[in-house]
């Protein structure tokens, strides 16, 4: 969208409404409309470090000043092209919208709702910070948004997720004081992303976020209800309106007084909550807003709030009885394939489930989902078949550099690493294989990609069409 377009096409309600809400500083929010967008990307810390990726990368990048572990990248590059990209290790996020996650301290063993995760932005992020230990329930009420929301937690190689198709209601009636920590990201008006998405412009009107803002108190009542106490409510939108954002969080302040506001940690550009734009109360400053004329990115806002009183994390560890068949056959792969630990950790059969041919690692906390509609309870390993193991490419991705002995591992630059994505056979030159033959994993820099079988020098192709470039 070119400069002229992008102004003319803000509802004039809207920019009234900011004019009163900005007051001197509304004419600097116009000319930010003029700037282009920024774009950004956000490292996988549970596969990746900082220095790491800065050694590898082979486009330019720059630190974002108020997110740990994330870059802008310019506007020319394509970063979903790359092979990093394809083996996890970033995700792409419009810069202001990864602050959200980055703001709730989740921890390796919490248990944490994601209630509106679709596409899976932020639940990546949490999936992140987890590392593999405690629960991650990701959901989204619709089933085509949740599909890409489990493709995107899969190519993360998150192992410790239950992605969800539900209502929050339903969630509600299953897990009452429940969570350690919630991200409820609203569904919103989008006044944020207009610089973005012109289709949101031209599609708002006051009334629409009046009535978004009824779902959202809906909303976070029942957030705060799935709370348990002690634990970590995270709200946002990516919209300035305040009916939407301080009226929002006025509304859970005035019904729950069991909840309280924390302070965001402040960064340059950040601005406070205004206690006018919604009850009045003072401790409204301590919600953060983020305007596009004060950072490099686009409207956001965030409030951080903890319910009062102490508990632990509800935890239920996950035993099964794993198929003695099933367990031959994957010790059989494991054992050629030199398998060392998963994430990093030593790979448990007690949480090893068959289902008619497929075969699933479940996470290391259950929780109990019967009669919910959910799309995956763990990570999918493969499928068993005639007198074998075929691994999946999720099972792939949860490997981390090192996890296994047999590999092939690729500087980023190789062409063949390309090819590979497409689908192609690859040629192995002598000494670049673990092995002489059989099953390896194929890496970049030492970071899985995906699977191959090595045959006379040539590596048959293991990655699945529906991933392929």
């Amino acid at each position: 969208m070119t400069e002229p377009n992008i102004l003319s096409c803000l509802p004039e309600a809207f920019l009234t409404r900011m004019k009163e809400m900005l007051g001197n500083e509304y004419e600097a929010f116009l000319e930010s409309y003029t700037r282009p967008r920024t774009f950004g990307l956000r490292l996988n810390t549970a596969k990746i470090s900082a220095a790491e990726f800065e050694k590898i990368v082979p486009f330019p990048v720059t630190p974002i000043p108020w997110v740990k572990n994330a870059y802008f990248y310019p506007a020319d590059v394509r970063p979903s092209r790359c092979p990093l990209y394809q083996a996890g290790l970033y995700y792409l996020q419009e810069p202001s919208a990864m602050t959200p996650a980055s703001c709730l301290p989740a921890e390796p063993g919490d248990v944490v709702l994601d209630l509106c995760a679709a596409p899976g932005g932020k639940a990546t992020a949490l999936g992140s910070a987890l590392k593999g230990e405690g629960l991650l329930v990701a959901n989204d009420i619709s089933a085509s948004r949740a599909r890409a929301l489990l493709r995107n937690l899969e190519l993360f190689g998150v192992t410790n997720s239950l992605i969800v198709n539900e209502t929050p209601a339903r969630l509600l009636e299953r897990f009452p004081a429940y969570f350690s920590k919630i991200l409820l990201d609203a569904p919103c008006s989008g006044e944020g992303m207009f610089r973005k998405e012109e289709a949101l412009a031209k599609d708002w009107t006051p009334e629409k976020s009046r009535e978004l803002s009824k779902i959202q108190r809906e909303l976070i009542l029942q957030a705060a209800d799935m709370l348990r106490p002690g634990g970590l409510l995270l709200y946002s939108t990516c919209t300035f309106a305040p009916t939407e954002d301080e009226g929002v969080v006025s509304w859970l302040l005035e019904n729950r007084p069991d909840m309280k506001l924390l302070e965001i940690p402040q960064h340059s550009g950040f601005s406070p909550g205004i206690p006018g734009w919604g009850n009045g109360m003072e401790s409204l400053k301590q919600c953060v807003r983020l305007f596009p004329h004060k950072i490099d990115g686009e409207g956001h806002f965030m409030a951080l709030l903890k319910k009062d009183g102490t508990g632990d994390n509800i935890r239920e560890s996950v035993k099964t009885r794993t198929d003695p068949a099933t367990e031959k056959w994957l010790r059989l792969f494991f054992d050629e394939i030199g398998l060392r630990t998963l994430g990093g950790k030593p790979f448990d059969f007690s949480r090893v489930e068959t289902k008619g041919d497929k075969v699933y690692y479940l996470p290391p906390d259950s929780a109990d989902f019967r009669g919910l509609v959910f799309l995956r309870n763990g990570l999918y390993l493969g499928d068993l078949k005639k007198n074998r193991f075929e691994p999946s490419q999720p099972f792939a991705l949860a490997l981390h550099k090192g996890d296994v002995e047999g590999t092939i591992s690729l500087p980023v630059s190789d062409p063949r690493l390309e090819r590979y994505l497409k689908g192609e056979t690859l040629p192995i030159a002598p000494g670049e294989a673990a092995h002489n033959k059989g099953w390896h994993l194929l890496c970049v820099e030492g970071w899985p990609l995906g699977f191959g079988k090595l045959i006379n020098q040539t590596l048959k192709n293991k990655y699945p069409a529906g991933w392929r470039l």
